[in-house]
């Protein structure tokens, strides 16, 4: 459990503190509750976008890194399908200029044509280095472009296609700002070596006399039920075949979710489980086999992965990964394997315990769900069921009909 206490400023802004006095170090972690799911088709990549512009500067600071490095602080983000996340450390004495600069780039960010043509810049080039000149690096784009047909998960974080960043125009870039980097769309935690009423006297001045938005949040559109097999067959110049398989499955709060969670960790979870011992070890078929689940706030994907052997098809591939997952879904689980992934949850929490940034982030990914509370009930959860919960759910979401499956095909074969 980790301790905190929470306030809710006039705009909206969400707060939370968790003094941590063992250690000298600050670290202020805000969340703003957009990613690319918050996108329309024709204007993709636009929340990472963002997160490239907030380090351009703001109105009252010139040079966010520069600033924050004076101070012996350190600062990184980070985007996805559903939130973007901004995080500060430094020295808890310095706390302050923390919050100067969050809450002068929330408020007055510096939007100069400048500024948005140098961050197009390197985004754009992100987006060709990483996705388009990398061996297998437009995977994502295939899968996801294959498994949603309605919903803004369709495209990756980093855009759909390149030239939606090359045309975002200034009212675009404008428009998204007001409307989603406000505090009443904002989550702002602050733990370490604090004390509670200072840093809440500090965050009402700072951002308390920011604004919140006045537009309400628009409805995203939810993707209808998969009622038949997809398959995509992708050709391109890489080693081998590779070969993804993905299954929609339930969204981060909805039931089933940790189920289907227990069910990658059992099936691909370390060098013991079964992916790795029955089809890499023991076929010559995969040279890796990978399970896991999207964990996205709206229904998500369980995903299949793997690359084959040099001269392996990614065909070959599926039937293999078929046959054992229905042996899977025709046995059941042992209490030694049920017990084997419920110790490996506890031993991630308890890791992801120690660093206080780890700590902060997690009360910000947990408030924006609800409540940081969620995080001790959630492993409560996890950790009590079942064996045949969790097969039950893997039966209800393991099959064809719900199947999104894309071949990469080496053309060196």
């Amino acid at each position: 459990m980790i301790n905190y206490e929470q306030y809710v400023l006039d705009n909206g802004l969400r707060v939370v503190i968790h003094p941590d006095h063992s250690t000298k170090m600050a670290v202020t972690n805000i969340i703003y509750k957009v990613g690319s799911r918050n996108e329309i088709s024709g204007k993709t990549g636009l929340a990472h976008y963002f997160e490239h512009l907030m380090f351009g500067g703001s109105k009252n600071v010139s040079s966010f890194d520069s600033a924050l490095e004076r101070v012996g602080g350190e600062c990184n983000a980070f985007t996805n399908t559903d939130i973007t996340n901004y995080y500060i450390t430094l020295p808890a004495t310095n706390i302050e200029t923390a919050f100067w600069l969050e809450s002068d780039r929330m408020f007055q960010l510096n939007l100069s044509k400048k500024t948005i043509e140098t961050q197009r810049k390197v985004v754009i080039e992100e987006f060709k280095q990483r996705y388009l000149n990398q061996p297998y690096g437009d995977t994502m784009h295939l899968m996801r472009g294959l498994c949603y047909e309605t919903h803004p998960y369709q495209w990756p974080t980093i855009g759909k296609d390149v030239h939606d960043i090359e045309g975002f125009c200034e009212d675009d870039i404008r428009a998204f700002y007001q409307y989603h980097y406000a505090p009443n769309n904002a989550i702002l935690v602050v733990a370490g070596d604090v004390d509670t009423e200072e840093v809440l006297a500090m965050v009402k001045k700072w951002f308390g006399p920011i604004p919140a938005a006045k537009k309400p949040q628009s409805a995203i559109a939810q993707e209808p039920v998969q009622d038949k097999k997809r398959a995509l067959h992708h050709f391109a110049d890489v080693p081998t075949d590779a070969f993804y398989k993905a299954y929609h499955m339930p969204a981060r709060m909805g039931k089933g979710y940790l189920e289907c969670d227990l069910v990658t960790d059992i099936l691909g979870f370390g060098r013991s489980s079964l992916l790795e011992q029955r089809l890499v070890k023991n076929t010559n078929i995969f040279a890796s086999c990978n399970a896991y689940i999207l964990g996205s706030v709206d229904p998500g994907l369980m995903v299949f992965s793997g690359k084959m052997e040099k001269g392996k098809s990614a065909e070959e591939a599926e039937k293999a990964l078929d046959e054992t997952l229905q042996e899977f879904l025709e046995s059941t689980i042992s209490q030694e394997t049920l017990d084997k992934v419920k110790n490996q949850a506890e031993a991630m929490k308890t890791y992801e315990s120690i660093q206080l940034i780890n700590r902060a982030m997690t009360l910000a990914y947990y408030t924006q769900l609800g409540s940081p509370d969620i995080y001790q009930m959630e492993y409560d959860r996890k950790t009590a069921i079942s064996a045949d919960q969790i097969s039950e759910m893997a039966r209800t979401t393991i099959k064809e009909s719900n199947a999104s499956v894309l071949y990469y095909k080496s053309n060196k074969q």
